[in-house]
């Protein structure tokens, strides 16, 4: 069973920044790719950012410059650098890992994210 463990949220003042952690309790190559979604209160579940096997990445336009995804292979784990947070950030974050050609996904259980001052 592969299980993801997120960590890193909190609450934080705009403009500040933060990192999120994943861990994969399996090789991350084994996924065909890693990302962070996130949900707002009364909104729908979207992705932030997403990394490929092979590396490349993707990101909603509103994170564009801001936020960073990368990985850790040795730590099976995978970051998500948040700068220049935004009121308009908050959201419960989720950890998502996918694979296979009908798409198996694993989540994470969460962390909060808050920016306010």
């Amino acid at each position: 069973q592969v299980q993801l463990v997120e960590s890193g949220g909190g609450p934080v003042q705009p403009g500040g920044s933060l990192r999120l952690s994943c861990v994969v309790s399996v090789s991350i190559f084994s996924m065909d790719d890693m990302g962070w979604y996130r949900q707002a209160p009364g909104k729908e579940r979207e992705l932030v950012a997403l990394i490929k096997r092979g590396g490349s990445t993707n990101y909603v336009n509103s994170v564009k410059g801001r936020f960073t995804i990368s990985r850790d292979t040795a730590k099976n784990t995978v970051y998500l650098q948040m700068n220049s947070l935004k009121p308009e950030d908050t959201a419960v974050y989720y950890c998502n890992a996918g694979v296979g050609y009908f798409r198996q996904n694993y989540w994470g259980q969460g962390t909060q994210v808050t920016v306010s001052s």
